[in-house]
């Protein structure tokens, strides 16, 4: 049995729920979905400009956690720019 998740704090609430390349309609595109922990820690790291310990403490998860969730954010970003896909940003 694994252990149960913990919840992470995330204060960022974004103005938009998707991104998608320009003159492509949304039913012919795939997309990737960002979790709001993983929006929250973009904004800390790149936006905010705080490091990896600054921002764990305030998504009050460890340091090695924030990096796991910062490196699946990029991922998916990486992904859905590469392959043409829409980014849909997971509403509370």
């Amino acid at each position: 049995m694994t252990r149960p998740r913990i919840r992470r704090h995330c204060r960022f609430r974004p103005c938009s729920c998707y991104f998608k390349p320009r003159g492509i309609p949304m039913r012919h595109l795939d997309e990737v979905i960002l979790e709001r922990d993983e929006v929250e820690a973009l904004k800390l790291h790149d936006v905010d400009g705080l490091d990896h310990t600054q921002s764990a403490k305030k998504m009050k998860v460890s340091q090695p956690t924030f990096g796991r969730i910062l490196d699946s954010a990029y991922k998916k970003i990486a992904d859905a720019i590469i392959k043409g896909k829409a980014i849909q940003i997971e509403q509370a």
